[in-house]
């Protein structure tokens, strides 16, 4: 059977939708604020963006330059393009790494996206009006040690995320993206606004945008450098894989400006969105993943309409992690596809399967949820970031990576490969190197932070 055409997007607009929804994901809701709280607010933020632009950017140019030359899934491309420069295809395990990547963290991200969905419900009910606070925040861990509970919202995700991939690109994701995006930017400035009116707003802008240095450490880099990267969505393949759908005009440089540009709003945003409600009713910013879960549903408890607030919230959440779900299962759909002769629906629910069933693992064992975590987000993405940069920056030839980016501008085209030469480098050699003493406890972290 001859394998099927490559998909393209239909528009700019599609793809740029697309593109936005894969990054804004559940790390701006559930992450960046929490981690912002834990690291000094405002000064965090600014290092935050710092890193965006020095790190984030260049490597969300070099995926979508990998995957818009190659015409192929995520391995697929990388392997063309060694190929093309002369290299060895072996660097298509830059691709596979990031396959990896993405699949570990879509076996839990369908997990946490199931309690996002089941707290819509929670909300919109009244499930919580007038409880104490203490009451609210004890049914998240009531709620999450019901696996059987868990698991059914973990598959009403996962059939959702399904049914989209196994319509195609343009049928299936474009639409989608094209109309949950408008829909979400909508939603999310309207809750800034109500945040304005219900919280305290005058506090939230103090606390994200008053900058005190004092309280930055390098552990606060190290974060601010993670979050910077794992927000993007890079290192999981996702980007190649969209940008493989990019037509040879596409000006990369100005995608991945506005990429960028709008995951870092959306963080921010959601912080004006969220720390109003935080400072109002005196949560501790620094309340770490339970910021999400458990205080600001306790929150929305003791607002006059804050069942109606706090559904809608949940909503965003939603569809922030429903269009990242949809990128990630695409990424090894695509692969999947590109190597067998099965129709993209056929491999869309087999591997969502699959999906289910390790994501199943992890509703009834946290350990196995942490283990999936540490896995992705300290071993497989940063290694897969690191090896995209290593081979964009020093294996690629100059002329190839130039004719990607013939949009931009010779100082804009240094910059790049001079991030990914050097600067990317040593900091995602960083992340990984720190992630893994983190969890084996080598002591490198108070040797370079003295804490």
């Amino acid at each position: 059977m001859a394998a099927a055409a490559h998909a393209h997007w239909s528009s700019r607009f599609g793809f740029l939708m697309a593109a936005i929804g894969s990054s804004v994901g559940l790390g701006n809701f559930w992450r960046f604020p929490y981690t912002a709280g834990e690291n000094g607010g405002a000064a965090f933020i600014l290092i935050y963006l710092a890193c965006i632009l020095l790190i984030g950017f260049p490597i969300l140019m070099a995926e979508l330059s990998v995957g818009r030359y190659g015409q192929k899934s995520a391995i697929g491309s990388v392997q063309k393009v060694a190929m093309d420069n002369g290299s060895s295809r072996l660097w298509a395990v830059t691709g596979l790494v990031g396959l990896i990547g993405g699949i570990l963290v879509l076996c839990f991200y369908s997990v946490v996206a199931g309690w996002v969905a089941a707290y819509i419900f929670k909300m919109f009910s009244g499930e919580f009006a007038g409880q104490a606070p203490e009451v609210v925040e004890a049914a998240f861990g009531t709620f999450s040690a019901d696996s059987y509970n868990v698991l059914g919202w973990h598959t009403a995700f996962m059939v959702l995320t399904v049914l989209v991939v196994a319509q195609g690109v343009t049928g299936g994701i474009e639409r989608a993206a094209s109309i949950l995006m408008p829909i979400f930017f909508t939603m999310l400035l309207g809750m800034v606004v109500y945040a304005g009116i219900a919280g305290d707003m005058g506090a939230a802008i103090g606390y994200l945008f008053a900058v005190d240095f004092s309280e930055v450490n390098g552990q606060t880099f190290l974060e601010a450098v993670g979050q910077a990267f794992f927000s993007i969505g890079l290192g999981s393949a996702i980007m190649i894989t969209y940008g493989s759908y990019l037509d040879k005009n596409a000006n990369i440089g100005q995608s991945a400006g506005i990429i960028s540009a709008a995951d870092s709003g959306v963080a921010l945003i959601a912080g004006l969105a969220i720390f109003p409600f935080v400072f109002a009713f005196s949560i501790e910013p620094a309340a770490g993943p339970g910021l999400f879960f458990q205080a600001l549903p306790a929150a929305f408890a003791q607002m006059p309409g804050g069942n109606i607030v706090g559904g809608a919230f949940f909503i965003l959440a939603l569809i922030a992690a429903l269009t990242s779900s949809i990128s990630l299962l695409q990424a090894v759909v695509a692969w999947i596809e590109e190597n067998s002769s099965f129709h993209k629906s056929t491999i869309a629910w087999t591997f969502g399967g699959f999906i289910w069933l390790v994501g199943a693992g992890v509703a009834f064992s946290f350990p196995f949820f942490d283990l999936l975590d540490f896995l992705s987000s300290s071993i497989a993405l940063p290694l897969a970031g690191l090896l995209m940069a290593i081979f964009m920056g020093w294996v690629v030839d100059r002329k190839i990576a130039h004719a990607q980016l013939s949009h931009a501008s010779p100082l804009l085209f240094g910059f790049f490969r001079f991030v990914l030469r050097f600067f990317a480098p040593i900091a995602l050699t960083l992340i990984l190197v720190l992630g893994l003493d983190a969890k084996f406890g080598w002591g490198l972290s108070v040797l370079l932070f003295g804490s």
